[in-house]
């Protein structure tokens, strides 16, 4: 892979995006051209992947001192931390151009543009560099609520949009802090996150700065209780968007914290990780009893995916290799099976334009091959064996029991009722009786299953063999948990932090 890979990955889509918007060309020209784009960003995803080295450290390494005086700097890399959710990104964008052929395109402008800033703010190692791409992707987002949404997107976008400019500001004060402890302990400034994992940070100061990061990332994680603005954004955005939401961005809201909360604070997350855990289990148990109650199948599966973010989150906060190694893998998990539903149900709701769980029925006689692909995904989502979802779900569990017995009893039975609202909604989407609405149900085309097969074929493929992915993050897990404990007595705090490696079956 050449040197400037990850660059070309951020800013193919981001210029592709800018031209778009000042070339004369229709909707087909632009979703074409969109397609190109994100297929290329892909064949270089699965390069990265396939050439990664499982040593810990990090690889495809880009610096460009760009601010001396402040020593801000362009700087990339991936890491295992970093690799899986790259990868979610690379893989699952060509599935929109190729799913929704009816956008603007304004559309598929701003589809790219949060495609390379989203890249950005996961290859950035230098906190500065990792804000601005934060930003930037909340942009697109913004737009493409606001103009191509729902008839409730003007207050959707209001909300989402309070929440996230709230949060940025919060982030924004808390990294103007650490740059100035930096300069003050060091005598220059960084912003690199490997000088700033060396800091020694304490006092009143250091946990507001903590806290301003950890709301940031919450808001977009969602966790409990910063979700409020995810059920309407969810569901008023165009499916593509909530796609986008869903199965990408709230990621790199868990993997903010991985990335750039835990080396620099902690001390602060090992003191608060039971507080932060709890509120992971709550969120789970809130959005999941409050997808048991909707009506509206896109509305159920925004609250669905909430509550699986809160086990993701559950994981990093539990401190130990493999709890940390399961949210990992669950990242990905969670991006493939949960995002293809959205799409799935963004298909519903053109052909039969209705989202009403009672409005369907009898769809798996009229599409048996659309409801199988429907059913592989929700299976995954729920945890299945032999699927993607069990994986993780089981390695967060089993780290929840080393960090607290009561933590994972709840959640192993919240995820019970996960398993109840989705296998309660595919009976009655796809097994009760047909109606006038349903029976004109088509089943996929030729094209649209060579687009889902091969996301389908990656779910059950992760969870037949997972340490083909396992093996490339678990030393990257190993090198995070290795560094909170380090911070954790360095503090005084008796934290259960567990070093072990994950117990998978290295024959898979």
């Amino acid at each position: 892979m050449f040197s400037y890979a990850l660059s070309v990955m951020i800013f193919l889509p981001i210029l592709g995006g800018l031209a778009l918007f000042a070339a004369p060309v229709g909707r087909g020209a632009a979703r074409a051209i969109g397609m190109a784009i994100a297929l290329a960003v892909l064949a270089m995803g699965i390069e990265i992947f396939l050439g990664f080295s499982p040593v810990g450290g990090m690889q495809h390494v880009e610096h460009r001192p760009w601010n001396l005086s402040l020593g801000i700097s362009y700087s990339l890399g991936v890491d295992g931390i970093s690799l899986l959710v790259l990868m979610a990104g690379a893989v699952l964008f060509p599935l929109v151009y190729a799913v929704f052929t009816t956008r603007t395109k304004g559309f598929y402008a701003n589809l790219l543009l949060v495609q390379g800033a989203m890249i950005g703010a996961i290859c950035a190692t230098d906190l500065v560099l990792f804000y601005l791409f934060w930003e930037i992707m909340l942009l697109p987002v913004f737009f493409m609520i606001g103009i191509h949404g729902g008839a409730g997107r003007l207050p959707a976008t209001l909300k989402i949009t309070i929440y996230t400019i709230a949060g940025s500001l919060l982030m924004l004060a808390a990294l103007i802090y650490v740059g100035v402890a930096h300069q003050a302990q060091f005598g220059f400034w960084s912003f690199a996150i490997a000088d700033l994992a060396a800091l020694n940070l304490s006092g009143g100061f250091t946990v507001w700065a903590f806290f301003m990061f950890m709301v940031a990332f919450a808001i977009k994680i969602p966790l409990f209780p910063f979700h409020t603005w995810l059920p309407d954004a969810y569901t008023e955005a165009p499916t593509s968007t909530t796609f986008v939401l869903s199965a990408i961005m709230a990621k790199i809201g868990v993997y903010g914290v991985i990335r750039f909360v835990i080396p620099v604070f902690e001390i602060e997350f090992a003191r608060w990780a039971l507080l932060l855990a709890l509120a992971g289990v709550a969120g789970m148990l809130y959005c999941g009893l409050a997808a048991i109650a909707q009506k509206d199948l896109k509305r159920m599966l925004a609250f669905s995916s909430a509550s699986h973010m809160g086990i993701i989150a559950l994981g990093v906060f539990c401190m130990n290799v493999q709890a940390l190694t399961g949210s990992l893998f669950q990242i990905a998990a969670h991006a493939t099976s949960t995002g293809v539903l959205f799409l799935f149900v963004g298909l519903m709701e053109e052909r039969m334009e209705s989202r009403q769980i009672d409005e369907f029925g009898g769809i798996a006689y009229q599409a048996p091959i659309f409801a199988t692909f429907f059913a592989i995904a929700m299976l995954a989502s729920v945890g299945l064996p032999g699927t993607s979802g069990f994986i993780g779900e089981f390695l967060i569990i089993l780290g929840a029991i080393k960090f607290s017995i009561f933590i994972a009893v709840l959640a192993g039975t919240t995820l019970i009722v996960g398993v109840c609202y989705m296998l309660w909604m595919y009976q009655r989407v796809f097994f009760e009786k047909s109606n006038e609405r349903t029976a004109q149900f088509k089943d996929l085309r030729l094209a649209e299953i060579l687009t889902f097969l091969p996301v389908i074929l990656l779910i059950v493929a992760m969870g037949i063999f997972p340490q083909a992915f396992i093996g490339k993050i678990e030393p990257a897990a190993q090198l995070q948990v290795a560094q909170l404990q380090k911070g954790g007595e360095s503090g005084g705090i008796a934290a259960s932090i567990d070093l072990a490696p994950s117990p998978h079956n290295h024959k898979n």
